[in-house]
């Protein structure tokens, strides 16, 4: 039986993979930070921008366009939020699969070891017989030392 697990490279290679999906999950998460941090800044960015109460008209225009302004940077924001969370959705589902490959190969090198353990016991077993065998027979052509001698020892040097 070979005792080498001829997939040793292919789980390296799936273990590889793993960790490359773990790290861009990790990236999209910091992304996803990132952009909340962003939305928190334009948010109190809008809310400090309140529309003036009083002065010219082309003062308070020149106020609400700002605040449009900010507020469509807000929404830009969230926006970025909602795309680095679908981005972590599907980087997520990337480190599923990847991990479920590496376990179908780690199951098969579990496997491939229980059966060289097998087979070493079943080789083992055989070999014992084997001399189990040998020794009753050089007993009973009376050749071989009795049973629970030591060699160089007879039945009456006991």
């Amino acid at each position: 039986m070979n005792r080498l697990f001829k997939l040793g490279p292919v789980l390296r290679a799936r273990k590889a993979q793993e960790d490359a999906a773990r790290g861009a999950v990790l990236q999209s998460q910091a992304e996803i930070r990132e952009a909340q941090a962003l939305v928190k800044r334009r948010h109190m960015d809008l809310v400090g921008a309140d529309a003036p109460t009083e002065g010219t008209a082309r003062a308070m225009v020149a106020a609400l366009v700002a605040r449009q302004s900010l507020a469509a940077g807000l929404f830009g924001a969230q926006r970025m939020v909602a795309d680095a969370e679908e981005v972590e959705r599907e980087r997520v589902a990337a480190l599923t699969d990847a991990a479920k490959r590496r376990r179908a190969v780690e199951m098969m090198a579990e496997r491939h070891a229980a059966m060289v353990r097998a087979h070493d016991l079943h080789t083992d077993q055989a070999n014992l017989d084997e001399l189990a065998v040998t020794a009753k027979a050089r007993r009973s052509a009376g050749g071989g030392a009795p049973v629970g001698s030591s060699i160089g020892q007879r039945e009456g040097e006991r």
